[in-house]
């Protein structure tokens, strides 16, 4: 679409979006971009409560539902009570509900996890918490990584924005000595300098399309494919779609602790995958790499994350996932107050 097309357009769009503070401030962003390629359109946004906000008493792997944080964004986009969504894209599925389509995926915001030390701690690290410390993090994932590596730690769920799990880390009282916590997340809503350590990749691979936006919209909505085209970024889709065909082949999901690395160097993608049993003592990882060339990079980045998912499930990752599936080895985390 050409620019003197773009401000030619004038309609007004309606935008779903979670009710969250950092939802907020994301769809914000977005609707933002859009001003700036689309002047004369006005834009509504429309805030909704999923499932996962509605639920704070219960561990998140432990709900036991799909799509815990856009199935009722998916049904107002269904009923055409919105033009399209906005997703933090580690929330949405790696399977879309039939009628709806990606369309697309921001540039990335830093996709590691963030160290976060309480104020009532200054000057200690994961190595130098004395033992027993609580880490508060509602990620399977993240726990299982530091477990490995920091077996004298305890884990605790907290839920709640961002400003809530923060007061609950500093309260003089609270159980907590430090949180983990999505680097994005952080430095989106201006609390960047609340950031210990950025954890490295042999501590914590992040989860997959962590700190990217994805736009959801309705499959047959050419108008409105088309005039979300200009918020795509290429390399932060050609590594998520990497990421997420790993995951969509691993049938892994947000409560099973799956982390991923990738990187585009040239024409190569690298895509590092690591599954993880749950106390930590179990370790899969593998890397690949391919390349991509423009006509078909999304299609070399989806066989790139099948053969790394099939290259896990080779070294025993099915073994593990299953083990969770089943029960056999179920996370006993207490859950925060």
């Amino acid at each position: 679409m050409a620019i003197q097309d773009r401000n030619s357009i004038c309609r007004s769009i309606t935008i779903g979006t979670r009710k969250s503070q950092l939802a907020l401030v994301q769809t914000e962003f977005v609707k933002d971009e859009l001003a700036k390629f689309y002047p004369a359109c006005t834009f509504n946004i429309v805030k909704m409560c999923t499932t996962g906000d509605k639920i704070l008493d219960v561990a998140l792997n432990k709900i036991g539902e799909k799509s815990l944080f856009t199935k009722e964004l998916e049904i107002a986009l269904a009923n055409k009570s919105v033009d399209f969504v906005v997703h933090s894209l580690k929330d949405l599925p790696t399977t879309l509900p039939k009628g709806m389509a990606l369309a697309a995926i921001m540039e990335r915001e830093d996709p590691h996890d963030a160290f976060v030390l309480s104020k009532k701690c200054p000057g200690l690290t994961l190595e130098t918490l004395p033992h027993g410390s609580v880490i508060g993090t509602s990620s399977v994932r993240r726990i299982s990584q530091l477990k490995r590596k920091f077996p004298h730690l305890e884990f605790q769920d907290v839920r709640g924005n961002l400003n809530t799990r923060l007061a609950k880390l500093d309260a003089q009282e609270g159980p907590y000595s430090a949180l983990i916590l999505a680097v994005a997340g952080l430095k989106r809503l201006g609390m960047g300098e609340r950031i210990s350590k950025i954890l490295p990749e042999d501590i914590s691979l992040h989860a997959v399309s962590q700190g990217a936006l994805g736009i959801e919209c309705r499959e047959g909505d050419k108008e409105i494919l088309d005039f979300l085209s200009c918020l795509n970024h290429l390399e932060t889709r050609q590594r998520c779609t990497a990421e997420r065909a790993m995951m969509r082949s691993l049938e892994g999901g947000c409560s099973v602790p799956i982390g991923v690395a990738t990187s585009i160097v040239g024409k190569c993608l690298k895509l590092r995958g690591a599954v993880v049993s749950l106390c930590g003592t179990k370790y899969i990882t593998f890397e690949g790499k391919a390349e991509i060339v423009s006509d078909k990079s999304f299609e070399e980045a989806e066989k790139l994350g099948q053969k790394v998912a099939e290259e896990l499930v080779s070294l025993g990752a099915r073994d593990i996932l299953n083990s969770i599936k089943c029960g056999s080895e179920a996370p006993k985390l207490p859950f925060g107050n």
